[in-house]
């Protein structure tokens, strides 16, 4: 009896054990559950701020004094690759700093369309010629590239440029061309005038042959002979149709008029960095056209001010680029200076990911860019934006991202620079699947639709709006 109750005893030991095991076994799978809820469902976005926001002081500052003084311009110029090239993202910043701090312009074009690609949608460009381009994501070959990241060049002497501007908040009083050099290539114009020219020229003269006619009696009425009318016509028989016209040759002559539209050229004025144009009253479309004293007419871009304090906001941007492709052009960095910025944004990064590139490397060049900048005098504060997430063929997590993300943050103290965290705003790793189902993402899953676009630029400038509040009321 004692041994039965002893293996009751064990088997209930073994039976409970057993259940302990299941309860232990279904916690750590129930927290194994949760973490993948956190980390892949549950959004959690940090606050939208700038990181080391200390090294825009200087910018901040020239922002109060305009505000105080209601004098001056503030320029900032953003460069990247192909959200900054359409200008969506951009253009909804500029808005936004405009409403807030007074609309200086719009600052730096450039005629996309005519280098067959896209741009912003602010303005029109239309030319009576083809033109050749080059990008700079193409190797060096001498090609003119420079501000705008793409060259633009031609060797026509007639050619004309129309510029329309469609948004009328950004009508000009001031345009400024930007060329290799500020070689003196380009004319301005607004009208055109009509040229006459007389000549005396050949009096036509030509007869319907009636039925009945004969050659004969059609050349003696016109006083020629038949040789004569028959060579005029290319007539090989004396033989001639009724109905057909002949042509009458006669050594007579008659007045001739011809009239074409000629550009007036406006008054350029040139400084330093560029040829300029000012205008007394508002323009919202002008003609770009040759110097008659040069041969060649390369364009790295236009700017447009009116004479009102405030922001002009500047975007740069070229499909595809990435920091060792403005590297490789020292006149992007000769050019930069024509913008006489006051802050620098930088956007990019998502193609050096898609290259597959170590985040060190990747660092290298952005280092470079600023150390490019710096030894042509351009020492203002740098903001940089990290890259937006993104997925490699649709389904795997862009982990360049995230690492080039972490050295941006990393770094920017050491390097001096305030970083806008764009990746962690946007979801990160878990973020791309999330933010294509609002809508938000194009159908790669790499660039973002024209509302993820918006959204990026309104993130941004309230980041930007936070911090020069911050430095207001001196809590930065």
């Amino acid at each position: 009896m004692h041994k039965l109750k002893s293996l009751f005893f064990l088997i209930f030991l073994i039976f409970a054990g057993k259940i302990t095991a299941q309860e232990v076994d279904s916690t750590f799978v129930e927290i194994d559950t949760v973490a993948s809820i956190d980390s892949a469902d549950v959004e959690i976005i940090p606050e939208n701020r700038l990181y080391n926001s200390k090294v825009l002081k200087p910018f901040f500052e020239k922002i109060a004094l305009m505000q105080k003084n209601k004098l001056g311009k503030i320029n900032i110029v953003h460069i990247g690759d192909s959200h900054i090239q359409a200008d969506l993202m951009t253009n909804v910043i500029r808005k936004k700093l405009q409403g807030e701090f007074g609309n200086g312009g719009r600052g730096f074009i450039f005629p996309y369309s005519l280098a067959k690609t896209n741009g912003s949608y602010n303005e029109r460009f239309k030319s009576n010629k083809t033109w050749e381009s080059y990008r700079n994501i193409y190797p060096d070959k001498g090609n003119p590239v420079g501000l705008s990241g793409i060259g633009l060049w031609t060797k026509s002497k007639d050619f004309a440029v129309e510029i329309n501007v469609k948004d009328s908040s950004y009508d000009f009083k001031t345009i400024k061309i930007i060329t290799p050099k500020n070689k003196n290539q380009f004319d301005f114009a607004t009208a055109s005038k009509t040229i006459i020219l007389e000549s005396q020229v050949p009096k036509k003269i030509t007869h319907k042959i009636k039925r009945g006619e004969a050659i004969s009696i059609i050349a003696d009425k016109y006083n020629i002979s038949v040789a004569e009318l028959k060579r005029a016509n290319n007539l090989r028989s004396n033989n001639i149709q009724a109905g057909k016209t002949l042509k009458i040759p006669t050594g007579e002559m008659q007045p001739k008029s011809v009239s074409r539209s000629e550009f007036i050229p406006l008054e350029i004025k040139s400084d330093e960095l560029t040829h300029y144009y000012h205008s007394e009253i508002p323009l919202d479309k002008i003609y770009l056209i040759p110097n008659n004293e040069s041969n060649d007419f390369e364009l790295n871009g236009l700017i447009l001010e009116n004479d009102e304090p405030g922001i002009i906001y500047s975007s740069i941007g070229v499909n595809g680029a990435k920091f060792s492709d403005y590297n490789k052009y020292p006149l992007f960095f000769e050019q930069l200076k024509a913008l006489k910025p006051d802050m620098i944004v930088l956007s990019l990064g998502t193609n050096e990911t898609f290259d597959k590139m170590i985040s060190s490397e990747f660092m290298v060049q952005l280092q470079s860019f600023l150390t490019n900048m710096k030894s042509q005098g351009i020492k203002v504060p740098v903001l940089i934006s990290t890259p937006s997430p993104s997925l490699f063929k649709r389904k795997f997590p862009n982990t360049f991202a995230a690492d080039y993300s972490e050295k941006i943050l990393g770094a920017s103290e050491e390097n001096n620079f305030a970083v806008w965290d764009l990746y962690s705003q946007f979801g990160g790793e878990y973020g791309v699947n999330r933010n294509a189902s609002r809508g938000l993402m194009a159908g790669d899953k790499v660039h973002y639709s024209k509302a993820g676009y918006e959204k990026q630029g309104n993130l941004l400038a309230e980041a930007i709006l936070s911090a020069f509040n911050n430095f207001k009321s001196g809590t930065e």
